[in-house]
Parts: C-alpha cells; sequence; structure tokens
C-alpha cells in the first residue's frame, strides 16, 4: 500500500494552517469541511505524526507540523511550476468527458445545455449517462456528476450551479374532492406520492419553515422511481407530491399543479461534484464554469 502523502493532503494541510482555521480552508478550497478533516487523518496517518492541535476556538500548527509546512511548501511550489511548464498543453478543452446525472433532471436541463457547449468547445466529447439511483460517481469512472440535492459524498469537491428546492403541490381536482391541507399534520390525511430515491427514507418527509425543520411520516398508494411518472401521477390528481421547483413550477404556472403548505420546503440546490479540483482538468473546469453560465439565466428558487 503506498502510504506516500499526496500533493492534495499538502495542500489542504498547508492551507488549513495559513488559515488556523478548518472552515477558512474549505471555503478558501471550495471544499466541504468534512472533506479537509478527512485529507488531514489521511495525512497525518501516512506520515505517523500529528500535525495540528485542534480546540472549539482556533487551530495550531504542532512541532511536527512546523517541519511539514516547510517541506510541503517547497513540494508544492515545485509542483505549481511543473504545472506552469506544461500549461500549454491542458489550456484548452479536449477529449472525453463523462458525465452523470439524474434521469429527469439529465434529460429536461443538464442534456439541452450540454447539446450547447461542444458549439464553444468543439474539441471536447460529452459522454452523458442518467441514472435513477444513487450511485459513486467517481468510483464509476465519471468526470463530472450534475446533482440535485445537498447529500454530497465528502470524497467530493462541489460548486454550487443554482438554488432549488423542493414544495408540496397537488392538482386542482385532488384537492377540491380532499381538501387543502392547513398544517403539515393534516398531510397524513392526505394520499402522498412518493419518489423511492437513493437512499432517502421512504415515508418521511422533512422539510423546513425558515430555521424550524420537522419530519413527517405520510403514506400513500402509488410509488415509483421515476419523477417523471410521479409528477404525472400528481396532475392526474392522484395526490400530493414533494418535488423540485426545476420540474413543477412550469405546472404551477399553468395551473395543472397548486402549491400547499407555501411556508414549508425542502432544500434540493443543484451542484456539479468532482473528484480532483478544476484546476488539473481543463474539459471539467470549462464544463463546470459554462454550466453555472447556463444555471445562471435560470432561477428554480423564487424564494
Amino acid at each position: 500500500m503506498n502510504s506516500y502523502p499526496t500533493n492534495e493532503d499538502l495542500r489542504v494541510f498547508v492551507t488549513v494552517a495559513r488559515l488556523a482555521s478548518f472552515a477558512l480552508a474549505a471555503k478558501r478550497l471550495e471544499v466541504s469541511q468534512a472533506y479537509v478533516s478527512k485529507r488531514i487523518g489521511v495525512l497525518e496517518q501516512a506520515l505517523q505524526v500529528k500535525l495540528l492541535h485542534r480546540t472549539t476556538r482556533r487551530v495550531s500548527v504542532t512541532n511536527e507540523g512546523e517541519r511539514v509546512f516547510i517541506w510541503a511548501g517547497r513540494i508544492l511550489d515545485d509542483v505549481d511550476q511543473l504545472m506552469q511548464e506544461v500549461a500549454v498543453t491542458r489550456a484548452s478543452p479536449h477529449g472525453l468527458l463523462r458525465v452523470s446525472c439524474s434521469f429527469g433532471f439529465g434529460r429536461k436541463v443538464v442534456g439541452p445545455m450540454l447539446s450547447r457547449i461542444v458549439e464553444r468547445h468543439p474539441q471536447l466529447q460529452i459522454c452523458m449517462e442518467v441514472f435513477d439511483k444513487q450511485m459513486d460517481a467517481a468510483g464509476e469512472g465519471f468526470d463530472l456528476d450534475v446533482r440535485v440535492g445537498d447529500d454530497i459524498a465528502p470524497h467530493m469537491i462541489a460548486r454550487k450551479l443554482a438554488s432549488n428546492r423542493r414544495v408540496l403541490c397537488a392538482a386542482p381536482a385532488y384537492l377540491a374532492r380532499h381538501g387543502v391541507p392547513k398544517t403539515l399534520n393534516d398531510l397524513s390525511a392526505h394520499d402522498c406520492l412518493f419518489i423511492r430515491e437513493h437512499d432517502n427514507p421512504f415515508g418521511v418527509w422533512t422539510l423546513r419553515n425558515g430555521a424550524v425543520s420537522r419530519a413527517i411520516k405520510v403514506t400513500g398508494s402509488l410509488s415509483s422511481n421515476n419523477g417523471e411518472i410521479v409528477v404525472q401521477w400528481a396532475v392526474d390528481g392522484r395526490g400530493v407530491i414533494l418535488r423540485s421547483l426545476w420540474d413543477v413550477e412550469p405546472l404551477l404556472k399553468r395551473g395543472e399543479l397548486v402549491q400547499i403548505l407555501p411556508d414549508w420546503s425542502q432544500d434540493a440546490n443543484i451542484w456539479a461534484t468532482y473528484p480532483s479540483r478544476l484546476e488539473t482538468s481543463a474539459k471539467v473546469r470549462v464544463t463546470v464554469e459554462f454550466l453555472q453560465e447556463e444555471f445562471g439565466k435560470l432561477r428554480f428558487d423564487d424564494e
């Protein structure tokens, strides 16, 4: 087993040491605090030394950490110089980029966006695959995963593309027959439509109203692993659905669905996630930047 420290782990450590904060380092590196913590732990295990003293108020470098900090700075400077010298070969995005996404979101939103990027970067080849299940995108060999929802694996780097949330809604015909829920507790008396996806607990909807969060047990006779099917059931008047604004907003505007309990919603932002920093791959970097530009033209969150 190779126990040598990686450049990424050294860079994370140097950033934490300079800023004396895991939170600030995560913000600077555009990663999660969990990712920073994990990389520091891996580096300490590889070197068999304690690098940092951590308290609730601050982070300080140990004596061993000081020596590692000096060496890490030299190593990273050499690597940066190397990268600059070969930058010409990676400045222009080219080659195959494997992208993964959920089925409905990929078909309706991400797919059309990616069809336009090849006009700007003709040497870029896109292979997009869509799934209706949770998967380890990096483990499956994907360069980029575009996902809805804030449950991001700690080993992945994430960049937010757009704000989005899931809302409760139902068809006017259903509400005319069963009444409009006035409180979250009223949902227990309604037919709720479920999307069986990822590892979300079945029959439990966790919603928030400002700083207040509640988990509500709901029941219903219809469920599917495909969001488009469940949305159509809602339009057909079969029950209440919890679904992303990116999907149901056109139906709400046309009156085919009506939002209920509008003070309650579920965060489901849109992210680009990838296993390596953007500086190491021109094709991933330009694609993420292009998607940010495209999503900037849209607005899913009407808060």
